[in-house]
């Protein structure tokens, strides 16, 4: 999170930052991210395979170049996989710090995967969570998270869609393509977060969400390309407000009203995580 924090803080546009490639394959699909922030620049390049875990196989794959940013030479090799699990909730972590109320003790978790557990560890680094509900299609994959939680101290359980109705915290790490919940039941102090989409005509949140809640996305830019839960509930005209003025202090965070981040996953995020993972190795050696 403190990654992403400062390459925002430092004054990376997020606006500018280069576009996701996205290629049709029989398996999924291949996406190529490269991105240049300060000393590094770098590429991912990275499959989503649908049917993997079917198999016993991550969804995600791929590997992550890292180079030195004023002569382009590689300087690190990083798991693709890998990287994302820590990029993602890292973004989602800095959004909701600061969209969250203070005393947000209840997280209600929709999915059960990688994902899932890293949003869990990282929350609980920026909010006082005691309570978590789990809503996820596998029941055996439900409970094991469940489990992982009662491990940190939280009360945590499996539960419905209607659990959202007594959440402060509300995340969504799914691959659904339609709504998990009906964003009605959503109380006006409570954050919520989408990660588990970047494509136009999927998405984990209904309009009624959309509708009540102020917004917030990485960039505007991109999520006027991929972000469907904001695509399919027509925000046009609508104030979007991106993550670095979220970050800087700029965007309004009302009390009154729901506060929903959609997150698309960018390659900036993914560098940053990847340096910070490259320094801090290069230090411990």
């Amino acid at each position: 999170m403190g990654a992403i924090e400062r390459v925002l803080l430092d004054g990376f546009d997020p606006e500018a930052a280069p576009a996701r490639s996205a290629v049709a394959v029989p398996a999924g699909e291949l996406l190529l991210m490269p991105a240049a922030a300060g000393p590094y620049a770098g590429v991912k390049i990275a499959g989503v395979a649908p049917e993997n875990p079917r198999h016993g196989l991550p969804r995600i794959t791929g590997s992550y170049l890292l180079l030195d940013g004023p002569t382009l030479q590689p300087v690190a090799l990083l798991d693709g996989a890998a990287l994302t699990t820590l990029r993602t909730p890292a973004v989602t972590a800095a959004a909701l710090r600061r969209l969250a109320v203070p005393e947000a003790e209840h997280l209600v978790l929709f999915g059960s995967g990688p994902q899932a557990y890293g949003h869990l560890d990282a929350l609980l680094a920026v909010r006082p969570l005691t309570r978590l509900t789990v809503v996820a299609r596998n029941a055996e994959r439900a409970g094991a998270l469940v489990a992982y939680g009662q491990r940190l101290g939280l009360a945590a359980a499996a539960g419905g869609p209607e659990a959202v109705a007594e959440a402060d915290l509300v995340v969504c790490c799914t691959t659904a393509r339609t709504p998990l919940f009906d964003g009605a039941l959503v109380p006006a102090h409570a954050a919520v977060a989408a990660v588990g989409s970047h494509e136009p005509d999927a998405r984990e949140v209904d309009g009624v969400l959309v509708e009540r809640a102020e917004l917030y996305v990485e960039a505007r830019s991109v999520a006027g390309r991929e972000a469907g839960d904001l695509l399919m509930a027509g925000v046009a005209g609508r104030q979007l407000w991106n993550l670095a003025e979220l970050v800087r202090g700029d965007a309004l965070v009302p009390t009154g009203r729901p506060r929903f981040f959609k997150s698309v996953g960018m390659a900036w995020e993914d560098l940053a995580v990847a340096a910070e993972v490259h320094r801090a190795g290069a230090e411990a050696v």
